[in-house]
C-alpha cells in the first residue's frame, strides 16, 4: 500500500494531493536508485555528492557538502572515502586550516558523473512521459507557487 492509498474521498483534496506527490516522489526515486545500481553500480547518495561537486569545480569543504546534501558529516565522510578509494574524487588541503580540506571531482570522476547524469536525465524525462510539455510546464508553475509561499513565510 502506498501513501496515497491511505487517503479517501472524505479527506481534503489538498491532503490527497500531498500524498500523491509523496507517492510519485517515492516511485521515481525508487526507479532512479535501481537504475543507478544496475547501470553504474552506485547509489543515489554517491550520485548526489558527485552532483554537488560537479556544480563546484574548485571543490567544496566537507561541511559545505554536508549542508548542501542535508546529511551528517559522518555520512559525507563515508561516501567521500569510498569515492576517493575509487579515484573519483580527491581531497585537497585548505590553505590556513590544517584540519579542513576540500573535495573535488577528479577527471575520472567527472567523466563517470557525466555518464550518470546523462542517463539520470533520461530516466526523469521518462518518468514524466505521461505528461505533455504544456502539462509539465503547468505543474512546474503550480508547484512553484507552493514553494514561493513557503519561501516568503520563512
Amino acid at each position: 500500500m502506498d501513501l496515497e492509498a491511505r487517503a479517501h474521498s472524505a479527506h481534503p483534496e489538498a491532503l490527497r494531493l500531498w500524498l500523491r506527490l509523496l507517492t510519485c516522489t517515492q516511485l521515481v526515486e525508487k526507479q532512479v536508485r535501481t537504475a543507478l545500481r544496475e547501470q553504474f553500480d552506485t547509489t543515489l547518495p554517491r550520485f548526489d555528492l558527485m552532483a554537488q561537486l560537479e556544480r563546484a569545480p574548485e571543490g567544496l569543504r566537507m561541511n559545505e557538502l554536508s549542508r548542501r546534501m542535508m546529511v551528517t558529516g559522518g555520512n559525507v565522510t563515508g561516501i567521500t572515502d569510498q569515492l576517493v578509494a575509487e579515484g573519483l574524487v580527491e581531497r585537497i588541503d585548505v590553505e590556513g586550516d590544517r584540519r579542513a580540506w576540500r573535495v573535488r571531482l577528479t577527471p575520472k570522476g567527472r567523466t563517470a558523473f557525466d555518464d550518470m547524469a546523462s542517463s539520470h536525465e533520461g530516466w526523469i524525462v521518462e518518468a514524466f512521459a505521461a505528461l505533455d510539455d504544456d502539462e509539465i510546464a503547468r505543474l512546474h508553475l503550480l508547484l512553484g507557487k507552493v514553494k514561493t509561499r513557503f519561501q516568503e513565510a520563512g
